[in-house]
């Protein structure tokens, strides 16, 4: 017996996929939707598609009003300015004069969840940046990875489709472990590189400000005489590249859920500005064509051994948005939005992205006038035709329409000195053909030059990850499909997957992969200037905590731009050793040790401090220990690391002198906190992390 409503809904119900070949909207049969119609295998795009531009206009207006994509984030105003004039490949003004600063607006943000997920989740992060030059806005709209799932635009709904929560039940939220994802990913093996990266601990930054960015696909930079010239963007923090471990990044996402958003706004307030410097990576038109990749697919990197990366200028953001809203929420940015001297290539996912984002924008934001809000608003001149339409806020005279008499000719088209956008002069010819072109055919060899470039944990965390993502698939096809796709990358990384999941390990394949790799991938070589600016360093106190040594010590560490907290069981004070409250700053039942980069136990003279049986404070040095992070012992301070001893986790003591171990620093003497003690301490924070401490280390 079904009710009334359900059969209602039955008359609702689209029709069983199974029984009939796949449509369009009007119900024409498809017989192609992965490629999208171009002019011969590598040229461009062609508007005719009919196919490819309704899937890419339905699927662009999905959602509302948040993005389909990248719904959570988080942004900062700031400036960028040239190292020096970059006239000699091209003429885009903001890269001219190093004393000219330009206004930018940043937006990061993550992929699959919607806006009320979690920052700490694994995902791919946006890192997008809109530069409002004297010529117009140009956007650079990337990502924290330098590679995408897929080759061609035309897959994107397909993509996104099976990386968004399940249909039937929304389920999970801002998570990659899914079965449907992981069906999508074991058939379209051109996915296998991007997802190398997804399963490495870049998926997990630490910070926005410890965060690298790419624009993925080759863009052109063109002279002023119309020279083109082959680039791929890349943004470098200051601050190095810092990862958290997927433990602590799933405990962040309970304690706090904002932690990423939360980290940009304080150090911003704080004005520890984030800073970040744009290299590039030029290739003359000449060589197009000397890679054993193409460099219109952007599943690939160019490795910096082959190209290195030419530092051109600076970012840094110093300002907060006033609103969230009208600012971070309405940014609109576009890949379309290019100034002269910035020009696009074939890149099919490019040539995608430059319909999307325009065409997203409009059902987003609800009209065709969201140039003009303030967020979006270019500092040049604007003089256009366009009139009306929801959300106008200019009040316009005169014509518009163009030639004209009656409105003396104006706005009048530019002049012949080169101050207009000018297109890049390509010649493009071939059949109109749905083919992908064979040079985009090899999917795995940078996929294993990624593996190969790895440090043993590295490697541990990236197996690690596949094994906690194919875990929650249910079907057992997927991931032996998977795991069989991982053979193509590496047998060792595939058979240890398999060994997790339960499932047999595939048999090996005959690959031609080079053993060779690229430091550059690594997170190891990418720690950045030895600086501790803004890390956050937990102290642990209790009653009897000596607050001569404490106060030293963390004023050499603040003097260094760390951020120093006193934790104890309770908000308010605790009775120091000489009689007086020393102030608390949280209550440690507040926070975990997932929170903070390092760890400082201070000593005390009425002997080893309570902290040892506060169960809370003993979890907070087991995980920091746990998790790679430095660990600072002082005087009595270092019982505290000893009564970790039964668990086998043996801390070596400096017995009367400073001892440094691998991200372990112990000084069991009492009194001052020695310059030898702090400095040693600072190293250790500044290492990020310490993944080849022993479970016994010895000093």
């Amino acid at each position: 017996m079904t009710d009334r409503k359900e059969r209602q809904r039955e008359m609702y119900r689209a029709a069983d996929p199974a029984e009939g070949p796949l449509t369009t909207d009007q119900g024409v049969a498809v017989d192609h939707t992965d490629d999208s119609l171009t002019v011969g295998e590598r040229g461009p795009t062609l508007m005719e598609d009919f196919h490819f531009r309704e899937k890419l206009m339905h699927f662009d207006h999905e959602r509302i009003p948040e993005r389909v994509v990248h719904a959570r984030g988080a942004g900062a105003y700031g400036y960028f300015e040239p190292y020096e004039s970059c006239a000699e490949f091209t003429r885009a003004a903001f890269l001219q004069d190093p004393s000219v600063s330009t206004p930018v607006f940043v937006r990061f943000s993550t992929v699959q969840g919607p806006r009320g997920s979690s920052d700490t989740v694994r995902d791919v992060r946006g890192f997008a940046t809109k530069f409002y030059t004297s010529e117009g806005n140009y956007d650079l709209v990337g990502n924290n990875m330098p590679v995408f799932f897929i080759q061609d635009g035309i897959k994107f709904p397909d993509f996104v489709h099976a990386l968004k929560p399940e249909p039937q039940n929304e389920i999970p939220t801002g998570a990659s472990a899914h079965d449907t994802l992981w069906d999508f990913v074991s058939l379209q093996p051109e996915t296998m590189h991007m997802m190398m990266w997804l399963m490495s601990d870049r998926a997990i930054p630490r910070s926005f400000r410890m965060m690298q960015g790419f624009g993925v696909h080759t863009f052109r930079f063109v002279d002023a005489r119309g020279r083109g010239t082959f680039v791929k963007f890349h943004w470098k923090p200051k601050l190095g590249v810092h990862s958290l471990v997927w433990d602590e990044a799933q405990e962040c996402q309970g304690r706090d859920a904002d932690f990423n958003r939360r980290d940009l706004w304080q150090a911003i307030e704080a004005g520890e500005y984030p800073e970040y410097e744009l290299g590039v990576q030029l290739v003359p038109e000449e060589d197009e064509f000397t890679f054993d990749f193409d460099l219109l697919d952007a599943t690939k990197i160019i490795p910096e051994e082959q190209v290195p990366v030419r530092p051109i200028g600076h970012m840094v953001l110093n300002r907060n948005p006033e609103n969230f809203f009208a600012e971070t929420e309405q940014v609109a940015f576009h890949t379309g939005n290019v100034v002269p001297g910035i020009d696009f290539t074939n890149d099919p996912l490019l040539q995608a992205r430059n319909f999307s984002y325009l065409d997203t924008q409009l059902i987003r934001l609800g009209g065709p006038n969201f140039a003009q809000l303030p967020v979006n608003q270019p500092v040049a001149p604007v003089r256009t035709n366009q009139r009306d339409g929801y959300h106008q806020g200019a009040i316009h005279s005169g014509t518009s329409y163009s030639p004209n008499s009656l409105g003396g000719g104006c706005p009048a088209i530019a002049g012949p000195d080169g101050y207009a956008f000018s297109h890049y002069a390509e010649r493009v010819d071939g059949a109109k053909i749905r083919k992908r072109s064979e040079s985009f055919k090899d999917f795995y060899s940078q996929a294993a030059l990624f593996w190969n470039s790895m440090s043993d944990w590295e490697r541990r965390h990236i197996v690690d990850a596949f094994r906690f993502e194919l875990g929650k698939v249910g079907a057992v096809e997927v991931r032996e499909r998977t795991v069989g796709e991982l053979a193509h990358i590496d047998q060792t990384l595939a058979t240890a997957v398999a060994e997790g999941i339960g499932v047999a390990p595939p048999a090996p394949v005959n690959t031609e992969h080079k053993p060779v790799a690229s430091p550059a991938l690594s997170l190891e070589n990418l720690r950045g200037d030895g600086s501790i600016r803004t890390r956050q360093i937990a102290v642990l106190v209790t009653d009897g905590v000596d607050t001569e040594q404490l106060t030293q010590a963390q004023e050499a560490l603040s003097a260094q731009g760390a951020v120093v907290e006193a934790l104890a069981d309770h908000d308010g004070k605790v009775r120091a050793a000489d009689g007086n409250g020393y102030p608390v700053d949280r209550a440690l039942p507040t926070v975990a040790s997932v929170l903070y980069d390092a760890v400082l136990l201070p000593g005390g003279p009425a002997g080893t401090p309570e902290l040892k049986s506060d169960e809370t404070a003993m979890r907070f040095v087991r995980d920091a220990y746990r998790h790679g992070k430095a660990i600072g012992a002082l005087g009595s301070g270092v019982g505290i690391l000893s009564a970790l001893e039964p668990e086998g986790l043996h801390i070596a003591s400096g017995h009367g002198h400073v001892c440094a171990d691998r991200g372990v620093v112990t000084d069991a003497t009492t009194g001052t906190a020695s310059e030898e003690f702090t400095r040693a301490f600072t190293e250790a924070i500044a290492a990020h992390r310490h993944w080849d401490r022993p479970r016994l280390p010895t000093c």
